[in-house]
């Protein structure tokens, strides 16, 4: 039985639903996380924000899910003066599991504060503030590339930082130290600053750059450097947001722009004819896009808060195969699941980052039961806490682990929606 403090608790305890009618929290309330959502949440912060990161890829095994938890991160920094940026490789071991089923004893509660996560760090000095980072696993290297606000894009081997991350610092100070050091290559090349870069996933170094000049360059390796083309992809007519090379094609890739459209390209033809199909994806600028790796799907994002899913079989018919509409603000980064099909990720400015899941439908029975509130079936999970989140990646050998980055730091999670 419960006392009569524990049912006024009850009673003044509700659930935070965001966007719905029957959220009567004001700004002003308190929120409080539901632990028992999540199997793993930590939190991190590494001085001056990385609104951009990447995951690097490890030797610890594929699909992990045993705890405590070791993963790999590059992140890139926007500090107040140019001169004070970083690309910062990150190692982050011992994410322990943050719920336990039932009443943890005292005990329990000590050993979890003893057992805190561990947050090593390698950096690389870096002229500019980074807009993006990317990284590519190219056979015995790390290579990692940034979009830096002078206009300059540079490319990096982080092998050394990585094996000095794993092996504690041989030589003891260096964990502090900001290593000094010039990029492998660096391109100058763009007419302005860009966000836009992906690497290919099926031809290794091949690397596509996008800027707010509406242009594309395609990025070749060649003898242990790179060539850039000198012609660049031109269709939009509006800034180049994002990149993503087709997970199973070497030549084709898609793009999004501020002028609302979703191209579709291959690079086997000449420049001018690249372009094999565009479409109006979004009312506003479209901001991100994210390629299905197991299934013929693309999602985009846009400034509208609109989701959009785009069957690539049907892109003639210029219709998305599904629309969501919950964020309230423009979605700044999404994410397909690695390994399931159905599941993405998304974020926004309304920072509210979202799990959703496309195979379920409306169960009718429940909302009968809850006709009060007006949700997406296919919404799982809303995730809060971050502010101005810009970028979230699935960990692909972390089985269901999200991390995100935000003005106020890093959330690594696991929920238990995934």
């Amino acid at each position: 039985m419960f006392s009569d403090n524990d049912e006024q608790d009850l009673e003044e305890t509700k659930v935070y639903i965001p966007n719905t009618a029957t959220n009567e929290i004001t700004d002003n309330s308190d929120l409080i996380m539901e632990e028992s959502s999540y199997y793993m949440y930590h939190a991190a912060q590494t001085g001056f924000p990385c609104l951009s990161f990447s995951v690097v890829p490890d030797n610890l095994g594929e699909s992990r899910t045993e705890f405590p938890m070791t993963g790999y991160l590059v992140a890139g920094t926007q500090a107040d003066q140019s001169n004070r940026n970083s690309v910062i490789i990150i190692k982050m071991s011992n994410l322990h599991k943050t719920y336990k089923e039932g009443n943890p004893s005292d005990s329990d509660e000590e050993d979890i504060l003893d057992d805190s996560p561990n947050l090593d760090v390698k950096s690389i000095r870096h002229i500019g503030a980074i807009n993006r980072i990317r990284h590519a696993l190219i056979p015995n290297k790390h290579i990692i590339s940034t979009w830096s606000d002078t206009g300059c894009i540079h490319l990096w081997d982080i092998s050394k930082e990585l094996f000095l991350i794993d092996h504690n610092d041989i030589n003891g100070s260096e964990n502090s130290r900001q290593n000094r050091r010039s990029s492998l290559f660096t391109f100058s090349g763009h007419e302005a600053e860009g966000f836009a870069m992906d690497w290919s996933k099926t031809a290794h170094g091949r690397l596509l750059t996008g800027d707010l000049k509406r242009d594309i360059y395609l990025w070749n390796p060649i003898n242990e450097t790179w060539i850039v083309d000198q012609g660049s992809f031109k269709g939009h007519t509006e800034s180049v947001e994002d990149l993503q090379w087709s997970p199973n094609e070497d030549s084709v890739f898609a793009s999004c722009s501020a002028d609302r459209t979703v191209k579709f390209w291959d690079i086997r033809v000449a420049r001018h004819k690249a372009c094999m199909i565009s479409i109006v994806a979004h009312e506003d600028d479209v901001n991100v896009i994210s390629w299905n790796r197991n299934d013929p799907f693309l999602l985009s994002g846009g400034d509208d808060g609109i989701l959009n899913v785009w069957d690539l079989r049907r892109l003639q018919s210029k219709s998305p195969v599904a629309t969501f509409k919950h964020h309230q603000s423009a979605i700044t980064t999404v994410e397909w699941h690695p390994t399931d099909s159905t599941v993405f990720a998304a974020a926004g400015a309304d920072d509210q980052l979202t799990i959703w899941d496309v195979a379920l439908e409306k169960d009718m029975e429940a909302q009968d039961e809850h006709e009060d509130i007006d949700i997406p079936a296919q919404l799982l999970f809303i995730h809060q806490g971050q502010k101005n989140i810009k970028e979230l990646h699935w960990h692909s050998q972390l089985s269901g682990v999200i991390i995100s980055t935000a003005q106020n730091g890093f959330n690594i999670f696991k929920t238990i929606s995934v």
